[in-house]
């Protein structure tokens, strides 16, 4: 009331002066018509989910009409396959059911239902009716073209309703609204008695009462829409996402790929331990041998030439054990096994040639094979940072939380990095999947480049590790 007083009324006991929007500004307008903004806060995007939920349920309803006519169509194609019609037509149908159903995947995916393809992986047909053949009994055989089936016959119901139920109400709603704006008295006076819900729009006071109606159905709009549509995401993901024998299907092939890649990844790094012994640890204790035989037999006729014989042998000696203990640190750094993981990563980013910033945030130990997996990703993409990237600078954000170790390495090079150049990627991409893990990498021309890797495993003992 004091500022209702001071911007309405000259002084005590005059009459109230007509408010100027222009001079009170919005803001203070809103105060004096009594509108919180807080409330408009709320409003805004609740109206906004609203609205692209209404949009949303409009494509539903439309694809409920084309799950009508393909689920007829597939129907008649797959009852006349022994005809010979419906194996020519079975194979052109099938692409737009997939692309309907992948619409629908879409859809879902934007009310926040992620629903996986549930398709087999396709296989190689021969050219003519012999492919043909093949391609129908593919599709036949693929329990997911049954599902979609059956997804094409109750979405023509349910997607329909569900769909269109939204944008009924917003316009119910809307008409309402107008007619008790001052539409009702046009109405009225062509000589049409017209009723909005259970109420006669022929007086003030019922159109007052139609107005709450109105009012009340764009409440339900406002609250409803977003869950209708959610709720036909979550039943398109009952019958388009993968069954469970699919699911199991694929986690045997996944499992069965990953035990490849490991002992592929192992038989190489055996016979890279070998290559590096004989070359390296082995030749040099080859050649220390040698010289110590050389200094034997001149140690009495040639002290001179035994004792540098002997310093030689010391010096291989040195460097045969700086030697292993390279090897040692390739095939399982003392620092990560006595520090964890945590300091194992800030050793080699100290290690760089480039600046490493390193933040870090593992409260405890991880299983060691989890541990090896992640450092040696990470220095593998440090080392093509080095080597490819052009880069001075890069950060490495390691963290637990959610059951899960993630990594994110970023760099300020040229970018471009893309994993079918070379096999260090792959590499990391695979040592990733062995663990059920994943591996992103986003490296634009130009950069920056960011390397996001992410392992599930679970901690099992206290930090050990100092940062």
């Amino acid at each position: 009331m004091g500022e209702l007083t001071s911007d309405a009324v000259a002084e005590p006991g005059s009459p109230l002066r007509p408010v100027d929007p222009e001079r009170v500004g919005p803001h203070r307008l809103r105060r004096l018509l009594g509108v919180d903004a807080i409330t408009i806060a709320h409003i805004r995007p609740a109206l906004s989910r609203a609205l692209r939920a209404t949009g949303r349920g409009v494509v539903l309803a439309a694809t409920a009409v084309l799950s009508l006519v393909l689920f007829v169509a597939t129907t008649l194609a797959t009852a006349f396959i022994l005809l010979g019609v419906g194996m020519l037509l079975l194979p052109l149908l099938t692409p737009l059911v997939r692309r309907l159903t992948g619409l629908c995947r879409e859809l879902a995916a934007r009310s926040g239902v992620t629903i996986a393809t549930p398709y087999l992986p396709g296989r190689p047909s021969e050219p003519g009716v012999v492919g043909w053949v093949q391609r129908c009994r593919f599709i036949l055989t693929d329990p997911a073209s049954w599902r979609d089936l059956l997804f094409l016959l109750l979405n023509a119901a349910v997607g329909f309703v569900l769909g269109l139920l939204p944008a009924t109400l917003l316009v119910y709603a809307v008409e309402g609204l107008l007619l008790s704006s001052g539409f009702w008295m046009l109405i009225r006076e062509s000589g049409v008695d017209f009723w909005y819900g259970f109420t006669p729009m022929d007086t003030w006071p019922r159109v007052g009462v139609g107005a709450l109606v109105s009012l009340t159905v764009f409440v339900v709009w406002l609250a409803a829409a977003p869950r209708l549509v959610a709720g036909h995401a979550h039943f398109a993901r009952a019958l388009l996402g993968p069954s469970g024998r699919a699911l199991t299907a694929s986690r045997m092939r996944h499992l069965s790929e990953t035990r490849s890649d490991v002992i592929n990844i192992q038989a190489t790094e055996l016979r890279r331990i070998e290559r590096d012994l004989h070359d390296g640890a082995q030749a040099r204790l080859v050649a220390i041998g040698m010289k110590l035989g050389a200094a034997t037999r001149q140690l009495r006729t040639n002290p001179d030439a035994a004792e540098m014989l002997l310093v030689d042998a010391r010096n291989a000696t040195a460097s045969a054990l700086e030697e292993l203990r390279c090897l040692i640190r390739g095939i399982h750094p003392p620092v990560l096994a006595e520090r964890g993981l945590a300091d194992a990563v800030q050793a080699i980013a100290l290690e760089s040639p480039i600046d490493v910033a390193v933040t870090a945030d593992v409260p405890g130990r991880l299983a060691a094979p989890a541990e090896s997996a992640v450092y040696f990703a990470i220095s593998e993409l440090l080392t093509n940072i080095v080597k490819h990237a052009n880069a001075d600078r890069a950060s490495i954000d390691l963290r637990h939380q959610d059951g899960a170790v993630r990594a994110v390495v970023v760099d300020n090079g040229q970018g471009g990095a893309d994993a079918g150049t070379g096999t260090g990627i792959r590499g990391i991409e695979r040592r990733c999947a062995t663990f059920d893990g994943t591996f992103v990498l986003s490296s634009p021309e130009g950069g920056p480049t960011i390397a996001t890797l992410e392992l599930p495993c679970a901690l099992y003992s206290p930090r050990t590790s100092s940062c």
